[in-house]
């Protein structure tokens, strides 16, 4: 009598915690529990006290948790509410990001990448949504920084979305950047700051690499 009574108490412990955890009331729901099992437990054989503290301490331990994790989503919420008024008032500059694409309406795009060493031979693959993919020559190149104004009007294409990227003659890893006009910021759904550059799109906050300034500065 005393096990069935025990297992009976511990899934109603388990689906309980479940239902009640999100609600922060686990001291209640502990209290509850334990006045429920001393009424039936079976008085020839009683549980052992020492069950009940440990109950207690996975339970305070749970709800620990619980307030560690809402404390770090009202952080995080914080920390990107913070984020958004700081990168606003950037909001004209312009700025160096990480890219993988481009969106094109006309207007030229300046690109930026790093070479590691020089390479006798590189190649701009620019790729549309349809998969073609027009090749542009950039030659011969010295290892640093490197820039490249992409006119949309010079290489025939129309507007929509291109992925970009460089091919060296001696492989190396090559990653892309666009120096661009920040032109607004915004909080997306999943809590992520999302900022809107001109000629280019949305990239995320994280994928800034500089600020220039404003023009005029």
């Amino acid at each position: 009598m005393s096990t069935a009574v025990t297992n009976t108490s511990s899934s109603s412990n388990t689906a309980s915690g479940a239902s009640i955890a999100g609600n922060g009331e686990l001291s209640t729901l502990f209290t509850t529990l334990l006045v429920a099992q001393i009424k039936n437990q079976d008085p020839l054989a009683p549980q052992d006290p020492s069950q009940f503290v440990s109950q207690l301490t996975q339970l305070s331990q749970v709800e620990s948790m619980q307030q560690l994790t809402s404390q770090g989503q009202t952080n995080t919420s914080m920390l990107a509410s913070l984020q958004l008024m700081t990168l606003g008032a950037q909001v004209g500059s312009t700025l160096q990001a990480a890219v993988s694409s481009v969106s094109l309406s006309g207007q030229p795009v300046d690109l930026r990448f790093t070479l590691d060493s020089s390479s006798p031979a590189n190649t701009l693959v620019i790729t549309g949504s349809d998969g073609r993919a027009q090749r542009v020559e950039l030659g011969s190149m010295s290892r640093g920084e490197q820039a490249y104004t992409l006119d949309p009007a010079k290489l025939g294409l129309g507007n929509g979305t291109y992925t970009v990227s460089v091919e060296t003659q001696n492989r190396q890893s090559v990653t892309m950047e666009t120096l661009a006009r920040l032109d607004g910021v915004r909080l997306s759904a999943d809590g992520n700051v999302m900022l809107q550059l001109a000629g280019v799109g949305e990239v995320t906050s994280q994928a800034i690499t500089q600020f220039k300034g404003r023009s005029g500065n």
